[in-house]
């Protein structure tokens, strides 16, 4: 398969995850309070989870896996960065808690759609996801984010 095929489908997957991430208009959008990166005690659950149970794909530093936009020998994608180079801040919190939750499943992903991402409930509680979630919101600090993320996010 030649390159530009490659990368048309690879942006079909990724324009599918983003249209059913943004797809649920009957769900309230944007910020959850209980992700939020304000609270000390939630912070700190968040940022021992991730290093426990996330980091060892998507990175101590949040940075993803290498060459997150193209497919590997197996046809899936690497794990995104959720720091502010990836696009986990593109989604509203309810949708990031239920891709952690119970994995990359429609409506959030492609009926089929594979992955390595494994879906957590069962592993981890809720006030747990919720935590990780505010860990990682804590390093989206630049204004264009921060605005871009409300402007996406609001209702």
């Amino acid at each position: 398969m030649n390159s530009s095929n490659s990368l048309a489908r690879n942006l079909a997957a990724v324009g599918l995850l983003l249209l059913a991430a943004c797809g649920d208009a009957g769900s309230p959008g944007g910020d959850d309070p209980r992700a939020d990166a304000r609270d000390a005690a939630r912070l700190a659950l968040g940022t021992k989870v991730y290093a426990q149970h996330c980091s060892s794909c998507h990175g101590a530093k949040l940075e993803g896996q290498p060459n997150w936009r193209a497919r590997g020998a197996n046809g899936r994608l690497p794990a995104p960065p959720h720091d502010e180079s990836g696009h986990t801040w593109h989604h509203p919190d309810r949708v990031l808690f239920a891709i952690t939750k119970y994995g990359p499943v429609p409506p959030y992903a492609p009926k089929n759609y594979e992955s390595d991402m494994p879906a957590f409930r069962g592993k981890l509680s809720d006030e747990e996801i919720w935590a990780v979630l505010a860990y990682i919101k804590s390093h989206w600090r630049s204004r264009e984010v921060l605005e871009t993320r409300a402007e996406m996010t609001r209702n």
